[in-house]
């Protein structure tokens, strides 16, 4: 019980990942019964074993050993593998659905990435992901310098580049989400990656309704992380 509290406490109170991975999660189905959900870079399996509440045979794939040995303890627990998103231990289309909450933007070489799930994902099979897409970046360069120095951001995203670069690997784009659109949104999300300390996000966790608020009243053209469900075809 205290290692899912521990979990909860860190996966929902969080400003970004309450809606993020649950918008993720509806892409893939309320009933995941036999289904293999990958969830690729998925830390200590906590959203993976969300998937295997709904039914999934789950399995989350990390390099860091230290919280999937933490992810042993939760309730749900998928399986846990130590592994490489370039290079994904597993077979031609023997994946049901993959998900990767806010992974992309970490890897080296994300188009590899996004090759390798279309390499292991059955035909027909969902993919849905979120990726920093920062669209304002450049009004705060030192903002936006900070986030990728703390976060290891390598390269951010927009559902056209996405769309593009899952295109090429034979998938069609279902459908898409932005969040923090707005500039003060935007900003707010900045500053808490730059100056917010190790539990910001999750400190900030009651602003939750005044971003879900704001992301209503502006275009879905823009924001902070950008969602996508692709399909493969």
């Amino acid at each position: 019980m205290f290692a899912d509290a521990v979990a909860f406490l860190g996966h929902q109170i969080h400003v970004c990942r309450y809606r993020e991975a649950g918008t993720l999660l509806r892409w893939l189905g309320r009933d995941l019964t036999g289904q293999v959900v990958l969830d690729v870079a998925g830390g200590d399996g906590y959203w993976a074993a969300q998937a295997r509440r709904r039914g999934a045979r789950a399995v989350s794939l990390d390099l860091a050993r230290h919280k999937m040995l933490r992810g042993q303890r939760i309730s749900h627990a998928p399986a846990l593998i130590e592994g490489d998103a370039l290079r994904l231990p597993f077979a031609n289309a023997s994946i049901d659905k993959i998900m990767s909450v806010c992974a992309l933007e970490h890897f080296t070489d994300g188009p590899a990435a996004l090759r390798e799930m279309a390499r292991v994902l059955k035909p027909g099979g969902d993919l849905v992901l979120s990726a920093d897409c920062l669209s304002r970046r450049a009004e705060w360069p030192h903002l936006f310098d900070a986030h990728c120095r703390r976060y290891h951001v390598h390269r951010t995203y927009t559902h056209e580049t996405l769309q593009a670069l899952l295109g090429a690997c034979g998938f069609t784009l279902v459908d898409y989400r932005y969040q923090f659109r707005s500039r003060r949104m935007e900003r707010a999300y900045l500053t808490l990656s730059a100056y917010g300390g190790r539990v910001g996000f999750n400190a900030a966790a009651p602003l939750i309704p005044f971003v879900a608020w704001s992301d209503r009243r502006h275009p879905n053209t823009q924001g902070s992380i950008v969602l996508c469900h692709a399909r493969k075809q």
